[in-house]
């Protein structure tokens, strides 16, 4: 597989977690909600544990601890942040832990039909044997109803008021009617009820507001956890560094990461996210929403490049050469924002003696902003 979803890439440690594990679970949950926290964000010395657990998501304790007791009643959890914060992860990482499927995902969009959180059907099938429950396809969302587990729901504020007022009857009635297949005599055929243990994952993009804004209705029907962007320096270099971990290994590539290099990186998307924050207007700010996962991505780049079109060794000109094309996706307003960045911070720094990586990475970029200019 390209990508292994949560529960293959560590069915290893959620098999060991859950052969140790001997708290109480709600519903059908696999594990119960202590080894949940302790699947994502790593094993402590307090858990007891004969092996270690690696932390996988990077933020605070408090934020999943909520997310969890919130899937532990009846209502839906939405996760809610600026792009790059790790909302998806973290959702996918919880439905693996709790019912070791996390693939049950309805992406929404404004192509988002009701169609795709509830049923539609098979024409071929209609048309021979007509309507049925055989020939109807259910959604990722009602397959989730009918096994007892966790449906996700992926940039909910990107899909049509329909969609959302649709997903408010199955989050309230946990149920879903289907008028075209008969029910008589009191039966349930025409209705597919949800089971013990269903819930909904649902993420948000906080700067998507406007687009489609939640009723307040549906709002009443999930509990909110915001994730913020990690500005803590620390952090953020775990989480950059987990994904570069992931990334080499995937592309079987033997490429050390200096730690020069990423304290640069990180440097430069604090300094930039700084002069966003005072700029006094959208044309003075970079389009790029600045992430850690827009940090991870530059490395990627640069990581990649170094490989195939380098020497196999990660050099400052490459990374600011990455971060510079990464960023610069207005032009000219970001080339103009980048320019000036490089020239009023970065290039002081490179003139101190003993500041080499700062040379290299000045150049880079001085070289790539007039590339693209």
């Amino acid at each position: 597989m390209l990508r292994a979803p949560a529960e293959s890439k560590f069915a290893d440690e959620l098999d060991y977690l859950e052969s140790v594990d001997d708290g109480p679970k709600p519903f059908s949950w696999r594990l119960s909600p202590r080894m949940v926290r302790v699947f994502v964000l790593g094993s402590e010395r307090a858990d007891g544990l004969d092996r270690e657990i690696p932390q996988k998501w990077f933020g605070d304790r408090s934020f999943v601890e909520r997310a969890i007791v919130t899937l532990a009643s009846d209502r839906g959890l939405l996760l809610i942040g600026d792009p790059g914060t790790g909302k998806s992860w973290l959702a996918e990482l919880l439905a693996a832990a709790i019912c070791r499927n996390s693939t049950l995902v309805v992406q929404g969009t404004a192509g988002t039909t009701e169609d795709h959180i509830k049923y539609s059907w098979n024409v071929s099938m209609v048309i021979a044997k007509g309507q049925s429950r055989e020939s109807m396809i259910p959604s990722p969302i009602m397959t989730a109803m009918e096994q007892g587990v966790i449906g996700r729901f992926e940039e909910l504020t990107r899909s049509t008021s329909d969609v959302q007022d649709a997903l408010i009857s199955i989050l309230s009635e946990k149920y879903v009617s289907i008028p075209e297949l008969p029910g008589d005599d009191g039966s349930s055929d025409n209705i597919v009820f949800a089971q013990p243990g269903f819930s909904i994952i649902a993420t948000a993009n906080s700067r998507d507001r406007g687009v489609n804004d939640l009723s307040s209705a549906l709002k009443r029907r999930f509990n909110f956890v915001r994730i913020p962007v990690v500005t803590n320096k620390k952090s953020e270099a775990e989480i950059v560094r987990f994904r570069t971990t992931e990334l080499l290994r995937r592309h079987q590539i033997e490429l050390d990461v200096p730690p020069t290099l990423l304290d640069i990186l990180l440097q430069s998307f604090a300094d930039l996210r700084s002069a966003a924050e005072s700029a006094k207007g959208d044309d003075e700010k970079l389009e790029s929403a600045l992430s850690t996962a827009e940090q991870i991505g530059v490395l990627e780049d640069a990581i990649l490049h170094s490989h195939f079109f380098g020497d196999r060794t990660l050099r400052a000109q490459t990374l600011a050469s990455s971060l510079v094309g990464s960023l610069a996706r207005r032009n000219p307003e970001d080339l103009a924002i980048l320019s000036k960045y490089w020239h009023g911070v970065v290039e002081p720094r490179a003139k101190k003696d003993d500041a080499q990586p700062w040379q290299d990475f000045f150049e880079g970029g001085r070289e790539a902003i007039a590339t693209l200019s």
